[in-house]
C-alpha cells in the first residue's frame, strides 16, 4: 500500500524561476560616490561646455556663438606656443625623472644600500612639501641678487648663469618638478619590484646570472606596467603645469608671461582678462589634448608589454 501510494505521487519539479527581483543594495552603496562624482566632476565639465559656446559681446550681451571660441583657440599663437613649451618640458623632464626614479628604486631593491629606510624616506620627503613652498624655496635659491646663486657669485667672484633668465627658466622649473616627484615615482616602481616572486631570483642565482642580467631579464620586465602608470601621471602633470610658473612669475617677470603654460594662460584669460567663455574653450581643448596623449602613452606601453 505504501509503495503504491509512493508510485502514484507526481514527480517533484523545481519551481519555475520567476522574474529576477532588482536589488538596489549595490546602488545604495554607490549612491554617495555617484553624487559626489557628479557634483565635482561631471557638473563642472558640463558647465564649461556651456560657457565655451557663448561669448559676452558688447551688443547683445552673452550670446550663443557655437564653435567660434574653439576656432579662435585653435588659431591662437599664444595658446600653441604654450602647448609647445609644455610638450618640450615633458619630452625632456619626464624621461629624466623616470630614469632617476628607476635608478633609485633599483638601488633600494638591491639590498646592498646601507640605511635603506632612511634613504627611502629622504627621497620621498620632497613630495610631502607643498608645491607653493617648494617653488618659493627654489625660487629664492635661484636668485642672482639675493639667493644661493647670488651668494655663490659674491663668494667665488664669478658670474654664474641666472636660473631665472628666459633661456634657463624652463630648465629651472623642470628641476623643481623633478625634485618634488622623483620620490613619488620611485615608490611606485619600488612597490612593483617588491611583488616579484623570490623564486625567480633563486633560479637566476642557480643559473649564475649576474646583477646586470637579473635587472634586464627579471626586474625591468616586471616594471613595465608601473612605468606606464608613472609615465601617464607625469604626462598629465606636465600638461597641468601651473604652480611653479605662476609663483616664479613674480621673481622672473621678464621670463614668464601670462601665457607661459596652457593652464596659466587659461587662468589669466578667466580672472585677469575677464574672458571666461574663451578660457573655457581653451581648457576643454587642453583637456582633450591631454587625454589623447595620455591614451597614446598607455597604448604604447601596453604594446611594448605584450
Amino acid at each position: 500500500m505504501t509503495s503504491t501510494t509512493t508510485a502514484e505521487r507526481p514527480p517533484h519539479r523545481p519551481p519555475k524561476p520567476g522574474r529576477p527581483r532588482h536589488r538596489w543594495t549595490g546602488w545604495g552603496f554607490l549612491a554617495p560616490f555617484m553624487a559626489v562624482f557628479a557634483l565635482v566632476f561631471v557638473a563642472p565639465i558640463l558647465y564649461s561646455l556651456y560657457l565655451s559656446v557663448y561669448r559676452d559681446q558688447l551688443v547683445g550681451g552673452n550670446s550663443f556663438v557655437g564653435l567660434a571660441n574653439y576656432h579662435s583657440a585653435l588659431t591662437d599663437p599664444v595658446f600653441w606656443e604654450s602647448v609647445s613649451r609644455v610638450t618640450l618640458f615633458l619630452a625632456v623632464q619626464v624621461p629624466l625623472m623616470l630614469f632617476l626614479a628607476l635608478l633609485l628604486a633599483l638601488a633600494l631593491d638591491s639590498g646592498r644600500l646601507y640605511g635603506r629606510d632612511f634613504f627611502r624616506i629622504s627621497i620621498f620627503m620632497p613630495y610631502a612639501v607643498p608645491a607653493v613652498v617648494a617653488t618659493l624655496m627654489w625660487g629664492f635659491m635661484y636668485g642672482s641678487r639675493f639667493g644661493l646663486v647670488g651668494n655663490a657669485n659674491d663668494l667665488l667672484g664669478v658670474t654664474l648663469p641666472d636660473p631665472l633668465s628666459p633661456g634657463l627658466i624652463l630648465a629651472s622649473i623642470g628641476n623643481i618638478v623633478t625634485w618634488q616627484f622623483v620620490g613619488y615615482n620611485m615608490l611606485i616602481l619600488y612597490s612593483a619590484l617588491r611583488t616579484v616572486p623570490h623564486n625567480l631570483y633563486e633560479a637566476a642565482e642557480v643559473d649564475g646570472a649576474g646583477q646586470l642580467r637579473v635587472i634586464t631579464a627579471i626586474k625591468l620586465p616586471a616594471l613595465r606596467g608601473a612605468l606606464v602608470i608613472a609615465a601617464i601621471f607625469s604626462v598629465i602633470g606636465s600638461f597641468q603645469l601651473f604652480n611653479e610658473p605662476s609663483i616664479l612669475r613674480s621673481l622672473a617677470p621678464n621670463a614668464i608671461s601670462s601665457g607661459y603654460t596652457p593652464n596659466l594662460y587659461t587662468y589669466s584669460l578667466a580672472f585677469s582678462g575677464q574672458q571666461q567663455n574663451y578660457a573655457a574653450a581653451v581648457a576643454i581643448i587642453m583637456g582633450l589634448l591631454t587625454m589623447v596623449i595620455a591614451y597614446a602613452v598607455q597604448l604604447f606601453g601596453m604594446r611594448k608589454a605584450a
